[in-house]
């Protein structure tokens, strides 16, 4: 057993508080890791709100990156002294799994999103003899060490620079994969993407490595709009002065956008958006809104080939892409650290309350 600080949620809309708690000793596919940076999601924020029924009080976080101190007897990707980025779980065992899907993992949700622990119910982390919620993504990194899912890690160069990287394990991960793994663009495509956040202006970074030709970027924020046409966007629509379906026919010369990156979570943006398809144009939801939400579609706007497609983590496999995601940032390909700012573990509220705001594009705490 490890004893540690984390930033545990007491309870829906309580907030992040830091408290010691202990972790379980690792299993055979298990590995401590000693954290280092952790990106900040609004994925911890939703669920911290008690958007989704993972249970508190209990500890979350799920972009960590650090260096491990202890592996399980069974574990082979990593040893001790490692640096490691960390992501979502999986089973391995599945055929979304065995097919490379594992973001679509038949017990992905229980797994990484809602189940608090382990498969087997057994808890990785307590506090004062009692068990808390866990296992978040495999990882629950919002600690100073973190029980991580072998399958949660993937090993990284020694002296990367882990304080950057970190949100590499989702954020960037899904609008990158949204882009290269289901859109697809080909040669001359136009690109929407709606919302410039962490997701989607890594969508435009991705977009940018691709033969698409057109890459528009929606959002209400003027600042984030000219940032995004720093990092790749060819045009922008503040949708505060402008109509969203107007401004997209006037730049496609009324074709329409052949792939969206709808990265707001909002059913309202979602439904403007994909009206703006042309024939054959896919749209890729990467936001999540909450359960139970509805975007309406009429039948007859689907038949000429247009495909609206959910997308949980850019359909990304972490071992072969996240290695990719790091070469490009290190290059200055995938220039990253314009989306980050950082703050000490301490100050998580604080990074909190700026990404609300939308002072911070990505809080990344350090350790």
């Amino acid at each position: 057993m490890t004893t540690t600080t984390a930033a545990v949620v007491e309870s829906a809309g309580a907030g992040f508080s830091l408290t010691e708690v202990d972790l379980a000793a690792p299993r055979p596919d298990e590995v401590l890791v000693r954290m280092v940076a952790a990106g900040l999601c609004h994925t911890d924020l939703g669920v911290a709100g008690g958007g989704l029924p993972f249970p508190l009080p209990g500890v979350l976080g799920h972009e960590g990156a650090g260096v491990v101190e202890a592996v399980g007897s069974a574990v082979t990707r990593v040893r001790p002294g490692d640096q490691v980025l960390l992501s979502f779980t999986s089973c391995g065992s599945c055929a979304n799994c065995r097919d490379g899907h594992p973001a679509y993992c038949a017990t992905w949700l229980p797994l990484n999103l809602l189940g608090g622990a382990r498969a087997d119910g057994s808890p990785t982390i307590g506090r004062g003899g009692e068990a808390i919620g866990g296992h978040f993504f495999g990882q629950s990194c919002f600690a100073r060490h973190a029980l991580v899912d072998e399958r949660s890690l993937v090993k990284v160069p020694d002296g990367a620079p882990l304080d950057l990287l970190a949100p590499l394990g989702c954020g960037v991960l899904t609008g990158v994969g949204a882009v290269w793994n289901v859109l697809r663009p080909r040669p001359g495509a136009s690109l929407l993407v709606t919302g410039a956040g962490a997701v989607g202006l890594s969508a435009v970074m991705a977009s940018r490595l691709t033969p698409a030709t057109k890459v528009i970027v929606v959002d209400r924020v003027a600042t984030r709009l000219e940032l995004a046409r720093e990092l790749g966007a060819t045009h922008t629509v503040d949708t505060t002065t402008t109509g969203l379906a107007e401004a997209v026919a006037g730049i496609t010369g009324g074709r329409g956008a052949d792939g969206l990156v709808e990265s707001t979570g909002n059913t309202a943006v979602a439904g403007a958006a994909i009206a703006t398809l042309a024939a054959r144009g896919t749209a890729a939801l990467v936001g999540a809104p909450p359960f139970g939400s509805t975007v309406p579609l009429d039948v007859n706007f689907m038949l000429p080939g247009r495909r609206v497609v959910g997308v949980t983590l850019g359909d990304g496999e972490t071992e072969s892409l996240i290695p990719v995601l790091v070469e490009l940032v290190a290059s200055g390909r995938l220039p990253v650290e314009r989306l980050v700012r950082h703050y000490k573990f301490e100050e998580i509220q604080r990074a909190v309350a700026d990404m609300l705001s939308g002072a911070t594009i990505k809080p990344v705490l350090r350790f």
